[in-house]
């Protein structure tokens, strides 16, 4: 049999090209799945200063188990969202935190204790605050998308452009709040405004992650859609795809997703953007259904990974956030370098 025949026998009208490049994408999985559930054993059994007989042994875990599933719910959410954002605004170098999400975050948190004081700030952390916080953020989302994105005139560049001078605005004005309070509540605030799984409160999870739960499964219905939309408003619409809908009703899941991981453990500006980055250098296909598999895994590996390496090898636990956005932003400026443009 000849070379050529070789390779017509190996390609096929699937996701992927060939049969090595499947086989390829389920072993990086399934050795990234492995990595990840044993990062989060170790999480939760290594270095346990309670015996395994003693009744507080069940109560340590538990904490422990709390930040895991944080974990699982901000890496479905980043990872998904930015994926999604990317796909429909066609550009592999931008993050939804465009969009503001994390600039309002940011205010919110800072007006509470500059209006209200520290007291305000510290009760600030129950459901009712959770659910507040993700509703400002869907509804910015959805004032940006009904504005400029409704109509003939509809924008998608103007939307991004928009959304981040909106959000350079709040920035300035938290910032301007920030400094104008007393240096002990700026110690307490700050810690807020990092992102951290340590600022999930466990009452969240019944609210947060049925929410996740359904807005995963809406994306991944919408996966073939995406992979139409990801083309182009040009070709999806000779391909007899309502771009302008499919465009608003991605957009839309995004902010649920980017609203909810915001509130919930703080601002991850490049972490999203990590794990996109990754999902594309070992994902050998276009196809959005696996794209989104292997986000969801790495998303869970690189943060279960980077906790468990900083907890107990490095002993530098106040520094995970900041370690994860440094190699996110440094990704960031690399792949913006090499294409040349936003």
């Amino acid at each position: 049999m000849s070379q050529y025949q070789k390779t017509m026998d190996d390609r096929s009208v699937g996701a992927f090209v060939t049969k090595k490049d499947k086989r390829n994408y389920w072993t990086i999985l399934s050795i990234l799945l492995i990595l990840g559930v044993s990062s989060a054993f170790g999480l939760l059994v290594y270095n346990n200063p309670v015996p395994v007989t003693s009744p507080s042994f069940i109560p340590v875990v538990s904490r422990r188990l709390n930040a895991i599933i944080a974990m699982g719910v901000a890496a479905a959410c980043q990872s998904l969202a930015t994926v999604a954002f990317q796909s429909v605004t066609s550009n592999r170098v931008i993050t939804p935190s465009l969009l503001g999400f994390e600039a309002l975050y940011s205010t919110i948190q800072t007006s509470t204790l500059y209006f209200f004081g520290i007291g305000a700030l510290l009760s600030f952390s129950n459901i009712s605050s959770f659910i507040f916080q993700v509703i400002l953020m869907v509804t910015l989302s959805l004032l940006l998308y009904g504005t400029l994105l409704s109509g003939k005139k509809g924008n998608l560049q103007l939307m991004l452009l928009i959304g981040i001078i909106i959000g350079t605005g709040l920035r300035s004005l938290s910032s301007f709040m920030r400094r104008l309070i007393a240096p002990s509540e700026f110690d307490i605030l700050q810690a807020r405004l990092f992102g951290s799984v340590n600022n999930a409160d466990a009452s969240y999870f019944p609210i947060a992650i049925p929410i996740v739960l359904i807005v995963v499964v809406l994306l991944f219905r919408h996966a073939k859609k995406l992979d139409v939309l990801s083309l182009g408003n040009d070709v999806s619409t000779n391909l007899g795809l309502d771009y302008q809908k499919g465009l608003i009703y991605t957009l839309l899941l995004v902010s649920v997703l980017m609203s909810i991981s915001t509130a919930l453990v703080g601002p991850m500006t490049f972490f999203g953007f990590l794990v996109a980055t990754f999902t594309y250098q070992l994902t050998s296909t276009y196809d959005h259904r696996y794209l989104f598999l292997m986000s969801l895994v790495i998303g869970f590996v690189v943060l279960t990974g980077a906790y468990f390496l900083m907890y107990h090898v490095f002993n530098a636990q106040g520094v995970v956030s900041v370690i994860i956005e440094l190699i996110g932003g440094l990704l960031f400026l690399i792949m913006l370098f090499r294409k040349g443009s936003i």
